[in-house]
């Protein structure tokens, strides 16, 4: 076995494990394909100002850029922001970057057609408060989409397990995720209702098979691929026929859906 690489959350070191950034660029596809569907079925156009929390480095703000929106990224480290502009500059569509909690995001009210809230609601201790900050930022008739980790038996062994106490396969320091902290899809659609978004269901999405992650996170932490490739190595897909066992997308409106 090689040495152990060196886990750090939104590290500039080019040989670190950044966990975050794995997911996002795991996650990048279905991420857009369900924003993208959500906003089909709605008969909303990809256009007008979208919210991205959570963003870390920009991956997902600069996706949404490109389907159509202005979009600002808000994240609660300043490192991560800092790789995002750096990052921004390099790859494409122009987003604004902004340093804040998702409990307190400094935003005008109603001022987004679109919120996407992405490593967050699995993170945060207040998700009411989140999401009363992400309402907030809806314009009347506005579209929240997230994502966030189902609490079951099979996602407390992936998530507190294998992502970050088992030597082979961790990929984020210990403590960055906690059972209390998953939350189920009765829990969320509760959580948006006190703050006056309709739930519009959620939708499963899973990777095309276990080893093939497993494979992917093995190769990225021995520097056999970078992030970029995470996403085909695992290919992850939406299954909106499935019981979310693990991760879960998600989407409300401003009013009635």
């Amino acid at each position: 076995m090689g040495p152990t690489p060196l886990i750090a959350l939104d590290s500039a070191d080019p040989e670190a494990v950044d966990g975050r950034q794995i997911r996002a660029a795991a996650f990048q596809g279905v991420r857009l394909a369900y924003t993208s569907g959500v906003l089909e079925r709605l008969g909303r156009a990809p256009s007008g100002r979208a919210l991205v929390v959570g963003s870390g480095r920009g991956l997902l703000a600069r996706g949404i850029a490109a389907l159509g929106f202005q979009v600002t990224a808000v994240d609660p480290s300043g490192a991560a922001t800092a790789l995002a502009r750096a990052a921004a500059g390099r790859e494409g569509p122009a987003v604004e970057y902004r340093t804040a909690p998702a409990e307190r995001l400094g935003v005008p009210a109603g001022a987004f057609d679109l919120v996407y809230l992405a490593d967050t609601l699995e993170i945060t201790e207040d998700p009411d408060r989140v999401v009363e900050q992400a309402a907030g930022a809806l314009a009347p008739d506005g579209v929240l989409v997230y994502d966030t980790v189902n609490r079951t038996p099979l996602s407390r062994l992936v998530y507190l397990g294998a992502f970050q106490r088992l030597p082979m396969t961790r990929v984020v320091p210990a403590g960055r995720y906690a059972a209390r902290r998953l939350r189920t899809p009765a829990e969320v659609a509760a959580l948006l209702a006190r703050h006056g978004l309709a739930d519009g269901g959620v939708c499963d999405f899973a990777p095309r098979s276990v080893r093939g992650l497993l494979s992917g996170i093995l190769a990225r932490r021995s520097g056999r691929i970078g992030d970029g490739e995470i996403e085909a190595v695992a290919g992850f897909a939406l299954a909106p026929k499935r019981r979310p066992l693990v991760t879960y997308l998600g989407h409300a409106r401003k009013g009635r859906l």
